[in-house]
């Protein structure tokens, strides 16, 4: 969703670095991978083309952090109601 976000800290030797891939449009998303000692991050559409990525060595990364955007789903308003989410029908 658009503006999700994952910020990368990487050890650059004698400092850190702060990287941020951000999905910057309506429908597209973060989604983050590690594999084979490479942390991917990439910004993907929604019907699953890549935009972009960012690579880092896995061993370099010192944090991962995912930020979603909060979002209101009239699932989770009824439950925090404390209503049921639907009335059982009279027979």
């Amino acid at each position: 969703m658009k503006g999700d976000r994952v910020e990368i800290v990487v050890d650059a030797g004698d400092t850190t670095r702060t990287y941020e891939v951000v999905a910057s449009r309506a429908g597209r998303r973060v989604e983050t991978a590690v594999r084979r000692g490479v942390v991917e991050v990439s910004e993907v559409t929604r019907n699953g083309s890549v935009v972009r990525t960012a690579r880092f060595m896995a061993t370099r990364v010192l944090a991962l952090v995912e930020q979603p955007v909060p979002r209101e789903d009239g699932s989770e308003k009824a439950a925090q109601s404390g209503r049921p989410l639907r009335e059982d029908p009279e027979s």
